[in-house]
């Protein structure tokens, strides 16, 4: 089974009129200001899947400011994932820097979505208040045995649309204070795998954490499916292709380049959230 822990999926009123939702919301509209930036919707993702030989997707939407935009938005998940069962599970997506937030949390939860995610911090303003929401929501996720999938990106390097600031010590205090929970770091952890490598502490505090591959082959060179691999193991990391920013072919084209053993794409492609989710996805 392969399977898909990252992609976006939006309403057809903002596929239609994107820059009326632009108010109020800078974080979308630094991403999707650029009408080249494309949205999708449910029929789209299944599109791309099956021509692309996925068999399931996790899919979320984006992290809204405003309450309302976000309940519609998550509405629109949970009912792609009543239209496409068996493709398609949601997660919940919102802006963790609002009052509301953990009350959206548990109805999207209660309403039958399977998790939160793509949570993220665009923008700044990662501070102790976001950061308690951030474990608070991860204690419902853990209390309830849901995925919770967080954005994290790498802290140098080149700018671009939706790279936020942080550092690696930040996403190490929220690992520490979510242990327990099934926690998916989105884009490789920002590289976070790498310090699996210590000695001490650290490969303990990652037994939990699992590294998704979004948007990589605009990150980084294909060698890094072989060197994470060899680093936290292939069933630490799950295909996740950020659609329809990038199309799942070219990461399978990618992880194909670098000869991998068929156990280890295998695992990557599918095997390790197949896992992760089996819970879920068989109850």
């Amino acid at each position: 089974m392969i399977i898909d822990v990252h992609t976006h999926i939006f309403p057809k009123e903002v596929r239609d009129d994107r820059e009326m939702f632009f108010v109020g919301e800078p974080a979308f509209t630094g991403i999707y200001q650029d009408p080249k930036s494309r949205l999708a919707g449910a029929s789209d993702l299944i599109q791309a899947m099956d021509q692309d030989g996925v068999d399931m997707s996790l899919a979320f939407g984006f992290p809204w400011s405003n309450e309302e935009k976000a309940k519609v938005h998550n509405d629109y998940i949970l009912k792609a994932q009543e239209r496409y069962p068996g493709r398609i599970m949601g997660l919940a997506s919102f802006s963790v820097k609002q009052d509301w937030a953990e009350s959206e949390a548990e109805r999207a939860v209660e309403s039958g979505l399977y998790g939160l995610g793509e949570l993220a911090v665009y923008g700044g303003g990662w501070d102790d208040r976001v950061g308690d929401t951030i474990v608070a929501l991860g204690e419902l996720c853990r209390s309830k045995d849901l995925p919770f999938l967080l954005h994290v990106n790498e802290p140098i390097g080149h700018k671009y649309p939706g790279k936020t600031p942080m550092n690696l010590k930040m996403v190490y205090d929220l690992v520490l204070a979510l242990k327990g929970v099934k926690l998916i770091l989105a884009h490789w952890g920002g590289g976070l795998f790498f310090f699996n490598l210590m000695k001490r502490e650290v490969p303990e505090a990652l037994t939990d954490v699992y590294f998704d591959t979004a948007a990589s082959p605009f990150l980084y060179r294909p060698e890094i499916y072989r060197l994470a691999g060899s680093i936290i193991g292939p069933r630490k990391i799950l295909f996740g292709s950020d659609f329809p920013l990038i199309r799942p072919g070219r990461y399978f084209r990618e992880m194909t380049s670098e000869d991998l053993e068929s156990e280890a794409e295998n695992m990557i492609k599918g095997g390790a959230a197949a896992r992760l989710l089996s819970h879920l996805i068989y109850k």
